[in-house]
């Protein structure tokens, strides 16, 4: 064993004891879509005391925190996404609606002293009661009763603003018996309170209420305006002390006549009673608890799953990575025998190593992200063969002796595969990592997780293949049992792909001006299918309501449209996929009209379960749209400079000539198909846009190498005999990763099966363009260009050597 092969072992063995510690004691984290929750996406608003910037958003933020504490969700998330959003995530929350009207409300708490009632001139009601009224008496042992409620920046205001009868009027609002009430300036706020908490009082029979403590200037407000209000007569609205939440009445109690003028109630207690259950109660005391939000918020985006769906999707998922990850393994062993073996162990040990690294990043597992993670495992097979093709060509090269027995050992050709792999195999993943990048972020949501997994995978598959599979295999190598039997290698043996190419030698570029015909007649048919057949976008780009169901019974999707249409949803979009499955998107919904889409539903079905539940609003919508439009048009620029860097200008415009055609293809294709084209959809595009870059980075990697060792052939020539050395690559990568994306797209959920279904499209017309589009385009630019060949890689530690016409020459000041 070689010095390298033992630090290389050591290394390898370091990161899997590392990667099993991580997997054996760090819990993974599962999004909301495999375990069942309700995620929303809070938008600060301006406020006219407020601006809502980075620092109002964060206190909001901390506000929300301690709300969603009280509400007693188990492992809730809420983070800052840019300025002024904050992402909630709640899992095992299946009412969106009550956890926004919970989250969303100002909860701005203000207690008034009631002036009298409202004269018909004085300016119109801005909020109805929605609870009702009550007595203000000294509670049990303590003080006072009235109503009370959440936040302020203080517990009181300045004296002036406390009169009855100040020069500043307070609101015109209704009662619980709809009596317009002319209040006065607040007294005090919700900052005053101490705590909140619901209680029933079974014994005086008064049900549900909320029991306020009250603190420092908060309590002696509260006994100074009750002692104003003691001083009118009994029955005057002018007794009453009006306690306001977001500028509606909640209670407006009078002050018990037993409550002398000028005495006020002390004791630092107080009651807010009126016509509570339980849920409202609580949902009362915690938002007092909270505090009120500094600056407004609006629910932009809702996305609700139910748990039933979230751990099938996860079941499918995981049986769909098994058997494509046990198919690849069992190709990868009969194509190349006892490397093939090797790699397929490497293979799992990259999954260990993915998982780990998604552990100790505290990545959250989203379905597209379980995509991504399966992903690259056809990836990982990627570096995997172009190594093991790279040696057997190694192998093959080294000749013969005499007696017949090969010059160069397979441990040798595989070093030297390694060797010369390795550019392909950087340039690759790195094409790759730079779509996976735009995806975190320029996308959003699940999509963003697809994006961290991806690009965790890539990586893991760099050190899955050119690490832990080389320790493998040179430590396998190096027995002596297995260098005197070559043909166990895998390396021995051309394979058949390259046995049948060698005896053929076709010529791939022969017809090389008609391949360009065929790419623009398929570009035609794609832009005819967006043009008359249309793109279907998803809620996610054009806003709107998406609610997925599971009937009891079968339902005919006209006959739900036609249903939807008659209880007043005309513009109701219906999909069914398997026999008791619905979809229906609207546009964006009250939770009532959610409910009578529901009833609609559940009346055609027999009864229906909401699996499913999307609502993004218009604004967001268009974001997103602008931002997949400014993500493509960043990967493609973004491909051409690093190609551009990395190989010449004609090879980087060929390939994303070919790119920008594969994906006008996959969107013709899916507008065809009329597959929806949403969040997923976008991530299987920047897939396809790093797999398609990554095929034709093999394919020129190769022509540089060749042209380079053979400057005064014609490109052409170079060209075709570059396409013919990488065929067994492509050929062999491809069937890896078309096992893997099979089984996701018979195996995984729907919206999984439209993402293996863009890949799997994606693939075969990114193999395609890599080879019969990019190749004769770059053919006709070096051609126009006249550029001369490229320079032979040197070896290290060596110098180039000049031309002799253009060494320097001392001038010795003698003339001829």
């Amino acid at each position: 064993m070689t010095r390298a092969t033992r630090v290389r072992a050591l290394l390898a063995c370091a990161v899997l004891a590392l990667s099993a510690y991580l997997a054996v004691t760090q819990p993974v984290r599962l999004g909301l879509d495999l375990r069942g929750g309700t995620q929303l996406v809070l938008e600060t608003r301006d406020s006219p005391s407020a601006q809502a910037g980075r620092d109002a958003t964060d206190r909001t933020l901390e506000v929300l925190r301690r709300r969603v504490d009280a509400l007693g969700v188990a492992e809730p998330s809420l983070t800052r996404s840019g300025d002024h959003r904050i992402v909630v995530e709640l899992p095992g929350v299946q009412d969106p609606a009550h956890a926004a009207a919970v989250l969303g409300r100002t909860a701005q708490l203000t207690v008034h002293p009631v002036l009298g009632t409202a004269a018909p001139t004085d300016r119109p009601a801005t909020g109805k009661d929605t609870r009702g009224t009550g007595k203000a008496t000294a509670a049990p042992g303590k003080g006072a009763e009235e109503t009370g409620r959440v936040p302020a920046d203080s517990g009181t205001l300045p004296k002036d603003s406390r009169k009855g009868s100040g020069d500043a009027p307070g609101p015109v609002l209704p009662d619980a018996s709809g009596t317009r009430l002319r209040l006065g300036p607040p007294a005090l706020t919700g900052a005053g309170v101490e705590n909140a908490a619901a209680r029933f009082d079974a014994e005086r029979g008064t049900g549900w209420h909320i029991g306020l403590d009250l603190r420092g200037s908060g309590e002696r407000a509260w006994a100074a305006l009750t002692a104003e209000a003691a001083c009118a007569p009994p029955g005057d609205p002018a007794r009453r002390a009006a306690i306001v939440l977001d500028d509606k009445i909640i209670s407006s109690p009078q002050v018990d006549p037993s409550v002398a003028c000028g005495t006020g109630i002390t004791g630092g207690a107080t009651q807010i009673t009126g016509g509570f259950d339980q849920e409202s109660a609580k949902e009362l005391a915690l938002l007092i608890n909270g505090g009120a939000l500094p600056v407004p918020v609006e629910t932009v985006e809702q996305r609700t799953v139910g748990p039933t769906l979230g751990a099938a999707a996860l079941d499918s998922s995981a049986r769909a990575a098994l058997l494509g990850t046990a198919l690849t393994a069992v190709f990868l062993t009969v194509v190349y025998r006892l490397l093939g073996a090797l790699a397929a162990a490497a293979l799992a040990c990259y999954a260990l190593i993915s998982y780990a690294a998604l552990l100790a990043v505290g990545a959250t597992l989203t379905l597209p992200g379980l995509a991504g993670f399966v992903l690259a495992v056809g990836m990982a097979v990627d570096a995997n063969v172009l190594v093991f093709e790279r040696a057997r060509e190694e192998y093959a090269a080294g000749g013969r002796t005499r007696s017949g027995a090969p010059k160069r050992s397979p441990r040798a050709a595989l070093t030297a595969g390694f060797r010369h792999a390795f550019s392909a195999i950087a340039d690759s993943n790195l094409t790759t990592l730079l779509a996976a990048g735009l995806l975190f972020v320029c996308a959003s949501g699940p999509v963003r997780g697809f994006g961290v997994t991806l690009c965790i995978g890539v990586l893991a598959s760099m050190v899955s293949a050119l690490l832990i599979t080389r320790v493998l295999a040179e430590l396998t190598l190096s027995r002596r049992a297995v260098t005197r039997r070559p043909g166990l290698t895998g390396l021995a043996r051309p394979g058949r792909v390259r046995t049948w190419l060698t005896q053929r030698a076709p010529d791939p570029l022969r017809h090389r001006r008609r391949w360009p015909l065929l790419a623009a007649v398929a570009l035609a048919l794609a832009v005819t299918g967006i043009v008359v057949r249309g793109l279907d976008f998803g809620v996610e780009f054009t806003g709107g309501r998406m609610i997925e169901y599971t009937t009891t019974a079968p339902v005919d999707a006209e006959r739900a449209r036609t249903a939807l249409g008659d209880a007043g949803f005309p513009r109701a979009v219906v999909h069914t996929s398997g026999t008791r499955e619905l979809t229906v998107r609207t546009e964006p919904l009250s939770a009532a009209d959610g409910s009578r889409v529901t009833n609609v539903v559940s009346g055609l079905g027999g009864g229906a379960e909401k699996v499913r539940d999307e609502q993004i609003g218009p604004s967001l919508g268009t974001e997103l749209r602008r931002g997949a439009l400014i993500a493509l048009g960043v990967a493609l620029a973004g491909q051409m400079l690093y190609l551009a860097a990395r190989f010449r200008w004609t090879f980087a415009l060929s390939a994303v000539a070919a790119l920008a055609h594969d994906v006008l293809l996959l969107i013709g294709a899916f507008a065809w198909l009329g597959k929806p084209v949403d969040g997923v959809f976008l991530a299987a595009l920047l897939t396809v846009v790093g797999y398609s870059v990554n095929d034709s980075v093999v394919v020129f990697d190769r022509v540089r190498e060749l042209w380079a060792a053979d400057r005064a052939a014609p490109f052409r020539a170079i060209a075709g005999r570059a396409l013919l050395q990488t065929v067994p690559r492509t050929v062999n990568t491809g069937i890896g990763t078309v096992f893997v994306l099979a089984a996701l797209a018979l195996l995984a959920s729907d919206t999984l099966t439209d993402f293996a279904v863009a890949l799997l499209i994606g693939i075969g017309v990114g193999t395609y363009s890599s080879m019969f589009t990019a190749m004769p385009l770059a053919i006709a630019l070096e051609t126009a260009s006249g550029a001369p060949p490229p320079h032979p890689a040197r070896p290290r530690g060596t110098r180039p050597r000049r031309p002799a016409g253009d060494r320097p020459r001392h001038d010795t000041g003698a003339r001829v």
